[in-house]
């Protein structure tokens, strides 16, 4: 039945495509007579016959038949594909398939994506769908920045990739991705209102590129191959392109992707140059510095408590906060540094007021949430007391309609513990809260 609905769906359409297509103008139209029917206004494509030429793109793509983005409308190529594929079997070069070589045509389709284990997925960071040719890339690793698919010889490798950024236009990542990383040669550019599209070599390996964006997150569809690889893989990236959809519509799992440069709030806790600051802040960086003390190391963490130790070395002067402090049940003064640009680039230590509540898993939370680059700051009771460090925890659902980022306390007594268990001994004296944060400012690419 799907065949027979195929061959007249796409003959109706072919017909349609190559007629005259200029409307009729109104009061010029002849006049009905008994051997002149009405003139008919053509109706649109009904959805029955896209869902079928979709599947037939589709089909041809994974014989190697068929090239271009998969859109469900009728063109040039799409027929040229199908004498393409008609030549291929030996069959009558018409354009349109009759029912028994769209069956057949289906029934290797099928069997091809068997082969490759082809399966639509969603991405787990992200919610992004894609189709995965599982048993071409069985590896897979995550993390906050998107997830990577690998060959176990490495010829074959797909990522999706997340970022944050400032004011996004479709031609600025273009222009980057064409120099990142450095060394492709590009072979072909698409760039649409909506997505686009990269091709070409990078190094001795293929590899195409399909993005897009939405607000200030890019998500970014690579794939690299080998060209010895090209017969297998080359349908597949077509079928992966066209099954690629970066922003569901709905809610998204996983936080927000990472900033390429990420900035917080370290409290010195030591006269040699420990800080406590926010794992998550930390968390794979390329390189870590405090504003005004230069390269700090990342000895350990806590994610039980997202903290992290950082350290830095030479420093002369430090003046580490007392952590004698206890739990506060009141309000608390968060002493911390906003972010570069919420203060005109500046560096300023500022003190902001936030109340104590009780979060549904029963730690402590900060009403409101602390601002962004807060995260990691020093909490300060009613009587100068440490009382634990405050963090910016985001939302596990991203996308439209996300609820705001939660703030957080970790308590002064797990603070104690943490350092405790690093064999760090916390010596200040100092109840200045605002000379002991310092801006831990983290690079990621």
């Amino acid at each position: 039945m799907r065949s027979m609905l195929a061959a007249i769906l796409i003959f109706m359409t072919s017909a349609g495509a190559y007629a005259q297509t200029t409307p009729p103008i109104p009061g010029n139209q002849p006049k009905p007579t008994p051997n002149r029917p009405a003139p008919q206004t053509p109706s649109k494509p009904t959805d029955a016959a896209r869902a079928e030429r979709l599947s037939l793109q589709s089909d041809l793509a994974w014989v190697g038949q068929y090239n271009g983005t998969i859109t469900g409308d009728l063109s040039d190529r799409m027929v040229n594909s199908i004498k393409e594929y008609q030549k291929a079997i030996g069959g009558k070069l018409t354009g349109v398939l009759n029912p028994q070589e769209r069956s057949v045509l289906a029934e290797t389709a099928r069997k091809k994506q068997e082969s490759v284990g082809w399966k639509v997925v969603t991405e787990p960071t992200s919610g992004a769908r894609l189709g995965i040719p599982g048993k071409l890339v069985p590896r897979l690793s995550t993390d906050a920045n998107g997830s990577r698919w690998v060959s176990p010889a490495r010829t074959v490798e797909v990522i999706l990739s997340r970022r944050q950024e400032a004011s996004p236009t479709m031609a600025n990542l273009v222009e980057q991705e064409k120099n990142n990383p450095a060394g492709r040669r590009v072979d072909y550019t698409a760039v649409k209102p909506d997505f686009f599209v990269l091709s070409g070599l990078r190094g001795s390996k293929k590899f195409y590129v399909r993005g897009t964006f939405r607000g200030d997150e890019v998500r970014i569809l690579s794939i690299l191959y080998d060209p010895a690889t090209e017969n297998v893989v080359g349908p597949v990236v077509i079928a992966m392109s066209s099954a690629f959809n970066a922003f569901p519509t709905g809610p998204q799992a996983g936080p927000p992707p990472r900033k390429t440069v990420e900035y917080g709030t370290g409290v010195i806790v030591s006269e040699d140059g420990a800080i406590v600051a926010d794992r998550a802040i930390t968390d794979g960086c390329l390189a870590i510095t405090i504003s005004g003390y230069g390269h700090a190391d990342r000895l350990a963490e806590d994610k039980g408590h997202d903290l992290a130790l950082l350290h830095i070395y030479g420093a002369q002067g430090l003046r580490p906060l007392g952590l004698s402090g206890g739990l506060a049940t009141t309000d608390v003064a968060i002493v911390g540094i906003a972010h570069p640009q919420n203060q005109g680039g500046g560096s300023a230590v500022t003190s902001l007021t936030a109340a104590i509540g009780r979060g549904e898993g029963g730690g402590s939370i900060l009403i409101p949430p602390p601002p962004v680059g807060f995260s990691g700051s020093a909490a300060i009771d009613g009587n100068g007391k440490f009382t634990g460090i405050a963090l910016l925890k985001p939302t596990v659902v991203a996308g439209p309609g996300a609820p705001p980022a939660q703030g957080m306390l970790v308590s002064a007594e797990s603070v104690r513990g943490f350092l405790k268990a690093n064999h760090v001994a916390a010596n200040g004296h100092s109840p200045d809260a605002k000379a002991a944060v310092v801006r831990v400012i983290c690079v990621r690419k």
